[in-house]
């Protein structure tokens, strides 16, 4: 790296960038899934002007020969590669210092899911050292590291760590402005702060200004661009999964374990690579099969953005099928959107609800075709899924989904009679509803009851009543969702926004100022999902990192460019499922 890093830690280039609480881990150091080497044709995708997924076949890729890296050697290396890396963390994890920059750079590899035990055993050691030291390490880096490490796995470390670095005045000290690796990791470590640490909010605005100066200053081009990176893309509310791909060729530390553990990490990527692109096919055989392409003209045709947000959401590559099943309702929430806000009347709306309120296939007799193939749909998706988590965990979760379905159907319905009306509700109405109709809540319910980890009637009840999490993270969806540039896809329905609510309310108040004010909505919101994230609760981590990921995952799923087109989604899905990494 530059000549101010020390030896031991690790600089990243990526083009795009107290008790502990909630320590509901799954702990598992057994051997991963891994995807059969055998692999049918599988479909490129392109998001169109109109976003419908066009399906072509990937020329190298077909049933005979498979993923053409994915053989048994390269399984068989990959393995000696994994078990020869944890020998080395193993050792190096026993360096304060180095263990955290293994952990690091391992998370940021997206390889964390087959180092859960080694990484678990480095943290707890270093929660044990951040409160043996207290205030006596002085190295930003290594402070604001082990900061944002520990509460990132759910260890709750006071913001007040970070006053060591204020002056007499009580401001940042002006020296630190020349430590442009501290600078880096201590914007880092302010992403994860909750209401009312002040602190944090300081750190953000120093370290962000100061890193703007650096950026725009005659540096190296080495230094300009992961200042770039850092500040647009800051690790607790990026993917790793998704900006680890270019990790893997803008690598760059002093540490002698890096390149060992970037070819590990090359492996693991084709690996999983090849799983994701398995269950592309599955999912895309299914939606075909499923038919409502054809049945429903109007209705989104996309079933790999779809499956993009199981992938988002679970990244575990041993939950594959449950991502492929979590794939269904979530295509089903964009097709029920899609009747509400495009082609129902409002009478075939109620009817709609009501049928699915009721869950009778007789009270969907008086819908018209189109509702009851819909409904039907519905219906043994979720019946299927309730089979499935019975048998797999002895808890039968169709009164639970059937409820979650139904309060979506009534936010909809709400929705389109406000609008329907030319009623414009008031912007915490507007949110309350808003919230619900995000379709968070769906996705949320069904990965707890997917996963399997805490099922009890008081877990359930509370997951039925829409939790801290679920609605916090809704929130985000909802308002980034509103400050989208351009309407989603294809749609004729205009199902209003928060931004224009605000408006109403605030006669005179300029565009920019309402949306700069959503913009500090969607920075609150994150806070307090950061608290949430970081409180005592009874569901897994597992869980509350899918909330995470949910809400990561909404900036690249709603930031539309001029042609009405999510340039950075389709760029992603190009590199993760398509573009092979050279080994070498």
């Amino acid at each position: 790296m530059l000549s101010m890093a020390l030896s031991s830690k690790v600089f990243f280039s990526a083009t795009n960038s107290p008790i502990p609480i909630n320590r509901n881990s799954e702990i598992n150091n057994s051997n991963r899934f891994f995807p059969s080497t055998s692999l049918p044709m599988i479909p490129r995708c392109s998001i169109a002007h109109d976003h419908n997924i066009v399906l072509t076949p990937i020329d190298h890729f077909d049933y005979r020969s498979g993923h053409p890296m994915i053989t048994d050697e390269f399984l068989s290396e990959h393995r000696n590669k994994l078990e020869a890396f944890k020998r080395i963390f193993r050792e190096g994890g026993e360096d304060p210092v180095e263990g955290l920059a293994m952990v690091d750079a391992i998370q940021r590899l997206g390889i964390d899911h087959h180092f859960q035990y080694e990484i678990e055993k480095v943290l707890k050691k270093q929660y044990m050292l951040s409160g043996i030291n207290g205030g006596h390490d002085n190295d930003l880096y290594e402070v604001s590291l082990r900061f944002r490490l520990l509460r990132q796995e759910g260890y709750f470390v006071p913001a007040g760590v970070f006053n060591r670095f204020k002056g007499m005045k009580g401001s940042f000290r002006h020296e630190l402005g020349g430590d442009i690796k501290g600078l880096m990791e201590l914007y880092e470590a302010s992403q994860l702060g909750i209401d009312g640490e002040d602190i944090l909010d300081e750190a953000r605005e120093f370290s962000s200004q100061t890193l703007q100066k650096w950026g725009t200053a005659e540096v190296d081009h080495f230094l300009r661009k992961p200042i770039r990176n850092t500040l647009d893309q800051p690790y607790h509310k990026s993917l790793s999964r998704f900006t680890a791909r270019n990790l893997l060729t803008n690598f760059h530390g002093t540490n002698r374990w890096i390149d060992i553990l970037q070819e590990l990490a090359k492996m693991d990527f084709s690996i999983v690579q090849s799983l994701h692109q398995t269950e592309i096919v599955r999912i895309s055989n299914w939606w075909r099969d499923l038919g409502l392409a054809k049945e429903l003209e109007f209705a989104r045709d996309q079933p790999l953005k779809w499956y993009i947000w199981s992938m988002a959401c679970l990244t575990d590559p041993s939950l594959s099928e449950q991502r492929i099943d979590l794939t269904k309702p979530i295509s089903m929430i964009y097709i029920i959107d899609d009747i509400f806000d495009v082609y129902g009347t409002l009478d075939e709306l109620t009817l709609f609800t009501e049928a699915v309120d009721r869950w009778d296939y007789a009270a969907a007799a008086p819908l018209p075709d189109y509702m009851k193939i819909s409904f039907k749909a519905l219906h043994n998706i979720t019946d299927e899924i309730s089979h499935k988590v019975y048998r797999k965990h002895g808890w039968n979760p169709e009164h639970s989904l059937r409820k979650a379905w139904a309060t979506l159907c009534r936010a909809f319905l709400v929705e389109a009679r406000w609008f329907g009306s030319g009623k414009m509700p008031s912007a915490k109405e507007y949110l309350e509803i808003g919230i619900i109709s995000s379709g968070v809540h769906i996705v949320l319910v069904h990965i707890f009851f997917l996963l399997g980890h805490g099922l009890n009637d008081q877990n359930v009840e509370l997951i039925d009543n829409t939790l801290g999490i679920i609605s916090t993270t809704a929130t985000i969806l909802r308002l980034w969702d509103d400050l989208g540039s351009a309407k989603d896809e294809n749609q004729d329905g205009h199902d209003g926004s928060y931004v224009d609510c605000y408006m109403k309310e605030h006669p005179g108040i300029k565009v920019e100022s309402a949306r700069q004010h959503v913009i500090d909505m969607i920075s609150n919101s994150w806070k307090r999902l950061n608290h949430e994230y970081l409180s005592k609760n009874p569901f897994s981590l597992s869980f509350a990192k899918a909330s995470l990921n949910i809400a990561r995952m909404v900036p690249l799923m709603y930031s539309y460019d001029d042609n009405q087109c999510l340039p950075s989604l389709e760029e992603y899905m190009k590199s993760l499922l398509y573009e092979s990494v050279p080994m070498r």
